[in-house]
């Protein structure tokens, strides 16, 4: 997302011929969603069956989630570009107001769809939005997914390289210093716990990519570290806390790398807990569990998603 009232501008002619090279060569299809407010956001579809909403961490995009959705069985699966991410509209936010500019965004993004109740699955900061959407609208999630620890819940903390990137001035430079390549891509995700896992992906490499070389993306990723970090770690405002946790009603599938450095397994077992519905698989990896455990996550999810009662 972005701040101020600037209108979105196109994105870079390499993220639109990246978009449509991967997903050409996958089972999927890429479409454009147009929201009330006039916004058009870009999301990604696989598969058919119980209707699971997937959003995606900070600084990528739908693509990263793509080797995952095409797994998934029983399921209709749908990865949305956030705001600014991927191929979709930057959306001016308050940067005081980005928790409920998500809520808000989210039942834009629902009522565009005609999607009611579906599994929230969430990656890394979208799994945060996820949390914030079944605490702020119940009545409109039937369950959630997490992958990999979401930032702002109890125990969490962000790696150095985040909160350089979130410090007013310092981030700007760095952003604009930074000449995006696959070794940069390889390093970002070894300080995430995925550097063994990471490179059996060159498509999610390449995206990474084009994703820090898109000013629009890197606009909207420096927005949203900047709404929720400091240079000591996350604003207080926006944490989750244990209260929140124990009225989250969703049903709640945690899925976690026993190597997270975001959020140790410490963390996990405490969210699990506070949480009143809740189940925690722990598997072996970083914050990005999916890339070295594709076959089991897609089984858990699966299996997640089609349990619900109400189906």
């Amino acid at each position: 997302m972005t701040t101020g009232n600037a209108p979105a501008s196109a994105h870079a002619d390499r993220m639109v011929a990246l978009r449509d090279r991967i997903v050409a060569a996958s089972t999927a299809i890429a479409r454009q969603v147009e929201l009330g407010s006039g916004h058009r956001l870009q999301v990604i579809e696989a598969g058919s069956g119980a209707e699971v909403l997937f959003l995606h961490g900070s600084g990528t995009s739908s693509l990263s989630l793509l080797p995952l959705i095409e797994r998934l069985d029983g399921v209709h699966a749908i990865a949305l570009d956030r705001p600014g991410f991927g191929l979709s509209d930057a959306v001016p936010v308050p940067r005081k107001r980005f928790r409920q500019a998500a809520v808000d965004l989210l039942d834009e993004v629902l009522d565009a769809l005609r999607v009611e109740r579906p599994t929230l699955a969430g990656q890394s900061m979208g799994g945060t939005w996820a949390l914030w959407y079944g605490l702020a609208r119940p009545e409109r999630v039937g369950r959630i997914a997490l992958l990999g620890s979401s930032p702002l819940l109890p125990g969490t903390r962000p790696p150095a390289p985040l909160r350089a990137m979130a410090t007013p001035v310092v981030g700007d430079l760095l952003a604009r210093m930074t000449k995006p390549d696959a070794r940069m891509v390889v390093r970002l995700m070894s300080s995430m716990g995925e550097k063994d896992t990471i490179v059996r992906y060159p498509d999610l490499i390449e995206a990474q990519v084009a994703t820090a070389a898109d000013p629009i993306a890197v606009a909207a990723n420096l927005a949203e570290l900047q709404a929720v970090l400091t240079p000591f770690g996350f604003r207080r405002s926006v944490r989750m806390t244990p209260d929140e946790l124990r009225r989250l009603r969703a049903p709640t599938l945690l899925i976690w790398g026993d190597r997270d450095p975001v959020g140790a397994v410490e963390a996990a077992r405490a969210a699990a807990e506070l949480i009143p519905d809740a189940r925690l698989e722990i598997l072996p990896g970083g914050h990005v569990p999916q890339l070295g455990n594709p076959e089991r996550v897609s089984e858990l999810l699966s299996e997640f998603a089609n349990s619900r009662s109400d189906r």
